[in-house]
């Protein structure tokens, strides 16, 4: 029989653990897999977690949480065979959403028996793995203020969005992309794995987890009478046309910066620096997703 292990953390952003665990019982007896639970209690679990893995010697793993959970796994299983499985229970579950796994439970767990493999790549990022995006400016700031903020959801970002735009700064970028050395004036710099926030909002158009490469997205300073068109841009897959935005795709690339600047990967900050260095982990880690069309 069929073996799942679920990573369960129940402090994720819509807290339907229990709504999650009646649903695995249901889908246990109708696909008939065996399973077991393990609930993430700290900020610490990756010992306990592995050790999990290898006593239970599990056929998939399901991860429920939000991206930074899926971080977690995905940092677990980097260079593995055993599927990884997202079910989403995020605020905006923006990995799930890149898979086309969506944002509800049932679907996701439909696919221990209907679901495909496909190896995808991660990014290295100052040795963090990174599975979905990781920036430095903009973002990175108001991801900060969401961090401590006791509210989730989407309007709790946007609420955070709105008093960082009266907030910007503008950082200088000496930049080496797969050896070629650039210099940028910029209020946001994206390491960008997948295309897209958890909101639907595209920032990197030209991305593909499987493709070997990441895309370097620079969005350089703008007035703010453009902000709506950018953000227009970004909600239908075009930035890369703006005016203010450039994107390369690379294998590898360090950056500095004229200041320290809060850096986050995959929703979780991991503090200020001034020295970005990231790399690409093709096809690193193995996921279960719907079949395609």
């Amino acid at each position: 029989m069929l073996k799942v292990l679920f990573v369960v953390n129940p402090r994720a952003g819509n807290r339907e653990g229990g709504r999650l665990e009646l649903a695995i019982s249901e889908e246990s007896r109708n696909q008939g897999f065996e399973y077991l639970i393990y609930r993430i209690q700290s900020s610490n679990e990756e010992k306990n977690i592995r050790q999990e893995i290898s006593e239970y010697r599990p056929d998939i793993i399901g991860v429920a949480g939000g991206d930074g959970t899926v971080n977690l796994l995905a940092r677990i299983l980097n260079g593995q065979q055993t599927p990884l499985l997202i079910i989403p229970l995020g605020s905006a579950n923006g990995m799930a959403k890149e898979l086309a796994i969506g944002n509800r439970i049932d679907t996701a767990l439909q696919l221990i028996t209907s679901g495909i493999e496909k190896r995808i790549d991660l990014l290295n990022i100052n040795g963090n793995i990174c599975i979905h995006l990781g920036d430095v400016g903009l973002n990175a700031s108001i991801v900060k203020r969401f961090d401590k903020d006791p509210k989730r959801g989407l309007w709790t970002y946007a609420r955070h969005l709105y008093k960082e735009l009266f907030l910007i700064d503008v950082y200088k970028f000496n930049i080496n992309i797969d050896g070629q050395q650039i210099k940028r004036k910029a209020v946001s710099v994206t390491f960008a794995n997948a295309s897209k926030y958890g909101t639907g909002a595209v920032i990197n158009p030209l991305g593909r987890v499987d493709d070997g490469k990441f895309e370097l997205v620079i969005i350089k300073p703008f007035p703010k009478i453009h902000l709506l068109s950018i953000t227009w841009k970004m909600f239908i897959g075009r930035l890369q046309t703006s005016e203010f935005v450039e994107v390369f795709s690379c294998k590898k690339a360090f950056i500095e910066t004229s200041k320290r600047t809060t850096l986050q990967i995959d929703g979780e900050v991991m503090g200020k620096t001034k020295e970005i260095d990231v790399e690409v982990l093709p096809l690193a880690v193995n996921m279960l997703i719907p079949k395609s069309d």
